[in-house]
């Protein structure tokens, strides 16, 4: 089987003192498509991802990376691949278009116009200086550097991170556009709902351990069909308990005014739905203040289900 564009580590595992970042971690991806690597912070993406480049040194377990093996400081494998950190290191006297061609040297002159193109696309002021840029734009400068050469693999921390809605979702679509092209996108978050809509498998992490196929499907349904309801003042629970009397089987979480309902097994979502209406008819309730479904982050789900953020 070729190893072109296929991301493989076999028990890979790196400890910080007393904390084990990663924990024996072995999978396979690609060749092409987008795989999210979704946890909190704290899980062991960010350490994962630099483990598979070399930027940290595993105390155990290989990797190879579109063919090439990691050894030594990783520089075969990064010469292969883009990376895009998820801490944001900028030098703040060059101009944006100077540290574009900084992060590019040694990379071929098309990737260097086609880094212009993207920043432009992002409406990045290149003339400036890159201390005038705002969190977000230094962001979008380095993706606009990491998506610019021509290889097969992209490793992505938190590409989105402290973006706005419409540049996430333009983020976003650069993604797809690469994976239409046949590329391997491997693209930590801890937004579940965001990377779910563009990614074709998801990678979950908790406490540096992948989770089985099955765990990380049930927890995806689970994030998806989560309720959460914000009252004026915390609700009276023999109250709430009556007005979910016929949804049927509720997992209701309450913190003050604040309740969080799951409903195990209820791939439909048929549950969820009939205990918003429920919760919204409740007049002894009074109207929520706040409410949302199947929006929560995994960090606020691991919290919820967990009592963790999964450090």
């Amino acid at each position: 089987m070729s190893a072109d564009g296929v991301i493989e580590a076999q028990g890979l595992a790196r400890r910080f003192g007393a904390v084990e970042a990663v924990r024996s971690l072995s999978t396979r991806i690609g060749p092409g498509g987008i795989t999210a690597l979704l946890g909190p912070n704290g899980s062991g993406k960010s350490t994962f991802l630099r483990l598979l480049i070399g930027l940290v040194r595993p105390d155990a377990g290989t990797a190879r990376v579109d063919g090439a093996a990691l050894v030594g400081d990783g520089l075969a494998i990064r010469r292969r691949v883009t990376y895009l950190g998820g801490e944001l290191h900028a030098y703040g006297e060059l101009t944006g278009a100077a540290h574009l061609d900084w992060c590019l040297r040694g990379r071929e002159d098309a990737a260097r116009a086609r880094a212009r193109v993207l920043a432009e696309r992002f409406e990045l002021p290149l003339a400036k200086k890159v201390r005038a840029y705002s969190h977000g734009m230094k962001r979008q400068l380095l993706l606009s550097a990491a998506l610019a050469p021509d290889v097969r693999v992209r490793i992505l921390d938190e590409p989105s991170e402290g973006l706005d809605p419409t540049r996430r979702a333009e983020v976003l679509a650069l993604l797809r556009d690469e994976a239409a092209r046949g590329v391997t996108l491997l693209v930590s978050s801890h937004h579940l709902g965001e990377v779910e809509r563009a990614s074709t498998r998801q990678l979950f992490l908790r406490r540096g351990e992948l989770l089985d196929e099955g765990a990380a499907r049930d927890l995806a349904a689970r994030a998806r069909a989560a309720l959460r309801v914000t009252w004026e003042r915390a609700p009276d629970p023999p109250a709430l308990a009556r007005a979910l009397a016929g949804v049927g089987a509720v997992e209701t979480r309450l913190a003050g005014a604040t309740g969080t309902f799951f409903f195990p097994g209820d791939a439909q979502g048929e549950r969820g739905r009939a205990a918003l209406r429920a919760l919204l008819d409740a007049r002894e309730l009074g109207a929520p203040r706040e409410l949302s479904y199947g929006e929560l982050s995994l960090s606020e789900l691991y919290r919820e289900l967990y009592g963790t953020e999964g450090v």
